[in-house]
């Protein structure tokens, strides 16, 4: 064995050749250590370096050479660590800046996940509010229908409106009234006053996301659903109007060409009343909806409805007295109550009571206010255009001449004066001065009323 420059030997106890001598080898350098044999007594290991010798037991020798062993596999393992130690750390530093790295994209995959669902949010929000300004858009146009519905004499019955009320957008529901059809909801609270309501909820199960949806959609279906209700029963309304007013100029007209009179004639004879203004044509816009056009032609139908009302309440079309019409004698040719002979009937005798009301048929003047022979007093209103109206056998007269009457106004009381059997209205019709039947124009009135 050897340790440094010097040689060992080893002299076992018993050698057949060589008892008692030593083996000597040359130092293999100039500082070589010689080991000299001694005789021993028993199993040991000796050491000689520079002339001196060690002896050691087996025990303490292979305790030294397993230190030395030792220290060489440590002295390796170090040298081992130092030389791998670098590769170690980089691969320790690489493995935490890959869990680092998975670490930061899994945050900013749930960021961008809670950004998707913020923005879906935010999204869904404006098209919520887009949609319900749509309905609240429309509901104000409903509104203003109603409004014009209102307006319109000939609409009966309940004209469906929509009250808007302000309050939590998610408590939005439509409250239609059993009584009436309107329409009732809340609006939206402001845009900044919802987005802080709803940031708490960024991150909510989507579950939840879901069915809150639904309900605002749910609630959105419901109000439209609703104000397509009520559009539908103002169109419903709106066309019941125009019907009926088509209906009524039908009747109107008809009524000037049953008595074969002159529609031009008559609205030339119609006096004018105090009015002015400038003059703004009447144009529809662009974007005119149904229902707007729909009320264009009823307005323009109403005025023109209104020019022959005005027209027509010169026509004696009315009865000149109340109740149960009952004639005692008619229109033409009868046998006359005194001489017994034919003659000439130019009205129209109507039983009533001494006292009753005489009405006029319709405006005019008078133009006769007293007694008149065979009639007795009597009373003759000219409605203009040629026509005109006689009273007879009245027992008071209440007008004078030159006195303008209007439909319904009482002219006189039944009596029986003049060439008068009994208490009763004598009633002529004329045109340019000649008597034509009056049953003519009461029928044509009875038509016309019966619409």
């Amino acid at each position: 064995m050897s340790k440094s420059s010097a040689q060992y030997s080893q002299y076992p106890q018993h050698h057949p050749h060589d008892h008692g001598r030593a083996y000597q080898r040359r130092p293999a350098a100039a500082a070589a250590a010689t080991a000299i044999p001694l005789p021993a007594t028993d199993d040991a290991y000796t050491i000689v370096h520079a002339g001196k010798q060690v002896r050691f037991g087996p025990v303490v020798f292979w305790i030294v050479v397993g230190t030395v062993v030792l220290l060489g596999l440590w002295s390796a393992a170090t040298a081992t660590y130092f030389a791998f130690r670098d590769d170690v750390l980089t691969r320790l530093i690489a493995r935490q800046a890959e869990m680092q790295y998975a670490y930061e994209d899994r945050i900013a995959e749930l960021r961008a996940k809670v950004d998707r669902t913020t923005s879906r949010q935010l999204l869904d929000q404006e098209q919520f509010d887009q949609k319900l300004d749509q309905i609240m858009k429309r509901q104000t146009a409903l509104e203003s229908r109603a409004t014009a519905l209102g307006a319109m004499p000939d609409v009966t019955g309940s004209i469906p409106r929509a009250a808007p009320q302000r309050g939590d957008s998610s408590q939005a529901t439509p409250k239609p009234s059993p009584i009436s059809d309107t329409v009732i909801f809340v609006a939206p609270p402001d845009r900044e006053a919802r987005l802080e309501s709803r940031a708490p909820t960024v991150a909510a199960p989507p579950t939840s996301q879901f069915a809150r949806n639904n309900g605002f959609d749910n609630v959105l279906v419901r109000l439209t659903n609703s104000l397509d209700q009520v559009e539908r029963r103002q169109m419903a309304a709106l066309s019941a109007v125009e019907e009926s007013m088509d209906s009524r100029m039908r009747r109107m007209r008809g009524v000037v060409s049953d008595l074969g009179l002159n529609l031009a004639h008559l609205e030339s004879a119609v006096p004018r009343s105090a009015m002015g203004g400038p003059f703004v044509p009447v144009k529809l816009t662009a974007n005119a909806g149904p229902f707007e056009k729909q009320l264009y032609r009823i307005n323009t139908t109403r005025a023109e409805m209104d020019r022959l009302n005005r027209t027509l309440a010169l026509v004696p079309y009315r009865k000149p007295v109340i109740g149960e019409v009952e004639f005692t004698s008619g229109f033409g040719v009868r046998s006359d109550p005194f001489l017994g002979r034919p003659a000439m009937h130019t009205g129209l005798d109507f039983r009533a009571a001494t006292g009753d009301p005489v009405r006029v048929t319709a405006n005019g003047k008078v133009v006769s206010a007293g007694w008149s022979g065979g009639y007795g007093r009597m009373v003759e209103v000219d409605h203009g255009n040629g026509l005109s109206t006689r009273y007879g056998h009245l027992s008071e007269i209440n007008v004078r001449v030159g006195e303008i009457v209007k439909i319904g106004q009482v002219v006189g009381l039944v009596g029986s004066t003049g060439r008068s059997t009994g208490p009763h209205l004598h009633y002529e019709t004329r045109i340019e001065g000649e008597a034509v039947d009056p049953q003519k124009f009461l029928r044509a009135g009875v038509r016309l009323s019966a619409g």
